[in-house]
């Protein structure tokens, strides 16, 4: 009996693991808890909904919308699709944001409240950006790090008045960190969650949608400037933001749990001489931009100086904030050569079939002529503009310039058409096309200016 099952245990990795045991030859090192490289394919469960995680206002009405799968994020159910595959998928739902106009709910974008006489003073605090010249009825992309320098989250930051913030979350619990960060800091404010769910208006009809909503004076709101206004008789909040890098706007609904149905419904009418169509967030489409995804690009344990945000770390800031030092020291081992880290993201093209869907795991990367892998792929899909798969990696420090030939490991559903799995890639400048708006790093690219640092 004893034979056997040690006999089991010798024959369970080949016979159930398989390519899922971890690559052991991928440098993380400089990380307490390792990305989980292993190549585990789809696993197809089924999602349990129950009321453990929650439902957003406008939960229902993504299904009632054609949903049919979700995702979880900030403990909140977040639709992931709505046309089926056999009717053409993710793509279909591109076709719709690169020609039309689309809407997504993005009520998982939690809105954590930061307001009072110190609101300032705390927000500058929390963020490595200059909070003082964020004026009221602006917004800024911005990062917040732990004192070791990782990213804890990416959020936009909304100024709605002088002693008003709001932190419009990506997908990690940024509400108890920094209500412990004010217990030992005392500043004079008051943080929590407020009742203010989004919807993001994206593609090139938009504008005009928006005009009919909110009339002429939305076509003047700047990128990330706000506005108030009103639908279906509720206050909202509008700015011109998204997750793109095209011209799109969110729309901030106040006491959402409320007036879901009114904004949702009233939306949907105001689209349709527009072609609205309701789809998921288009990661194809922020990828090419090279908007981060908090928790598939980067997390708590990556350093700004890692993932194209050295931006976001200026040099200037004389104001103290989380964070400060360790990243002032990292930028110094980086100007002397000496970086701190192992990894560092890029952006490669890549061979093999269209990625047409997401990805289920880190895709692993080697040098030119294979052999063991090295790095991984984050973010991966087919660019119908530039007729190519793109994808954002890390790779070792020294496999970053531009033109590196690299190898991409696919699973098998996108082998090329010679049936190979290991595909030629290349690492290129990111973002990979230009973006009807550009963020920090490219205007000053444009002039320039090198924020490589």
């Amino acid at each position: 009996m004893a034979v056997k099952f040690e006999q089991a245990l010798l024959d369970y990795p080949q016979q159930r693991a398989g390519a899922a045991r971890h690559p052991d030859s991928v440098d993380q090192s400089d990380r307490r808890v390792p990305i989980n490289l292993r190549q585990s394919g789809p696993t197809p469960v089924e999602m349990l909904i129950s009321t453990r995680v929650r439902k957003s206002p406008y939960w229902h009405l993504a299904y009632e919308a054609g949903c049919w799968r979700a995702t979880v994020y900030n403990r909140m159910y977040h639709p992931r699709g709505y046309v089926r595959p056999e009717d053409g998928g993710a793509m279909l739902e591109y076709e719709s944001l690169i020609h039309d106009v689309t809407m997504w709910n993005v009520a998982v974008e939690r809105q954590i409240q930061v307001k009072g006489p110190d609101a300032e003073r705390f927000v500058n605090y929390v963020i490595t950006r200059d909070a003082t010249k964020i004026k009221p009825m602006r917004g800024k992309y911005v990062i917040l790090c732990n004192e070791e320098g990782g990213i804890i989250n990416d959020p936009v930051l909304l100024r709605i008045a002088e002693d008003e913030f709001w932190f419009s979350l990506s997908d990690s619990d940024l509400e108890l960190w920094m209500r412990g960060v004010n217990i030992g800091m005392g500043f004079n404010v008051t943080i929590a969650e407020i009742d203010v769910a989004p919807v993001q208006i994206q593609g090139p009809k938009s504008e005009a949608l928006m005009a009919d909503l909110f009339g002429e004076a939305v076509r003047g709101i700047p990128y990330y400037g706000l506005m108030e206004g009103q639908v279906a008789g509720h206050d909202v909040i509008v700015s011109q933001t998204g997750f793109t890098g095209e011209k799109g706007y969110e729309i901030y609904l106040k006491e959402a749990t409320k007036y879901a149905e009114d904004l949702w419904y009233t939306v949907l009418a105001a689209g349709e001489p527009h072609n609205l169509r309701v789809i998921a967030p288009a990661h194809h489409r922020r990828i090419a931009a090279g908007i981060l995804s908090w928790g598939q690009d980067v997390d708590q344990e990556t350093l700004p100086f890692q993932c194209n945000l050295a931006y976001q770390v200026p040099r200037n800031k004389e104001a103290d904030y989380i964070g400060k030092q360790k990243l002032e020291k990292v930028r110094e081992q980086l100007d002397a050569g000496r970086p701190p880290f192992s990894h560092i993201m890029v952006g490669i093209r890549f061979g093999g079939s269209k990625v047409t869907d997401y990805s289920n795991d880190f895709w692993l990367i080697s040098g030119p002529d294979g052999g063991e892998p090295e790095g991984y792929v984050t973010s991966p899909w087919y660019s119908p503009e530039l007729e190519t798969n793109i994808a954002l990696a890390y790779v070792p420090f020294d496999l970053r310039a531009v033109g590196t030939r690299l190898t991409v490991h696919l699973p098998v559903e996108y082998a090329a058409a010679d049936g190979s799995t290991a595909v030629e890639a290349e690492v290129v400048e990111v973002p990979f096309r230009p973006s009807v708006n550009p963020n920090a790093r490219e205007r000053a690219r444009a002039k320039g200016i090198d924020f490589a640092d």
